[in-house]
């Protein structure tokens, strides 16, 4: 399985290369951190993200749109998440990295 924050999915960002998207649309299933939405609601309340509905409607169908998996976060992942090296800052991608981890999935993003 591939894993990819939803707004990067939804938005289809042109900034995703064509080796992602071509992985991407090879995978069978695409699953996506419930943390994500917690992600997505704080940027479009910093105004960072501008959504055509309220982003609880918005995920709702982006993830019914595109047969996601929401992964939960459990007290496995928010333990481990606490736990990975200092080199993830952003507390979202730590959770992320933390499920990915967890669950030995491959990550597709375009941070570094």
């Amino acid at each position: 399985m591939i894993r990819l924050r939803c707004f990067d999915l939804a938005a289809r960002r042109k900034e995703l290369r064509r080796r992602v998207c071509k992985q991407i649309n090879e995978e069978p299933a695409i699953d996506r951190s419930a943390i994500s939405g917690f992600e997505i609601s704080l940027k479009v309340a910093k105004g960072k993200l501008q959504l055509p509905a309220p982003a609880k409607d918005w995920l709702a169908k982006i993830v019914e749109h595109h047969g996601l998996t929401v992964l939960p976060t459990e007290l496995d992942v928010c333990i481990a998440a606490g736990e990975l090296p200092r080199i993830h800052d952003d507390p979202c991608d730590r959770f992320m990295i933390a499920a990915v981890t967890l669950n030995d999935l491959p990550v597709v993003t375009e941070d570094e």
